[in-house]
């Protein structure tokens, strides 16, 4: 499962705004979008990932995803960085 990536790997980026940035450095692999999160905030994210021919797995929730990264917060966006 593509979950247990974001478990056991350290260099990775939580939270849309980090994420985010990683983007537009060019130094992300593979990001992961809570399928509740508001299409407002993940939307600049969707964007940046079709342009550079991101890889983009959807995760149940921002509670799933929060927890597969190893945080106390429900988490809306996180990435796989190069």
């Amino acid at each position: 499962m593509s979950l247990e990536m974001l478990q056991n790997k350290d260099n990775k980026t939580v939270g849309t705004k980090q994420t985010l940035k990683a983007l537009t450095k060019n130094s992300v692999s593979k990001v992961f979008l809570a399928k509740d999160a508001d299409k407002r905030v993940v939307g600049p994210l969707l964007d940046l990932c079709q342009a550079n021919h991101i890889i983009i797995e959807e995760v149940e929730s921002m509670t799933v995803l929060g927890k597969a990264c190893r945080v106390d917060v429900p988490t809306a966006a996180a990435a796989l960085l190069l």
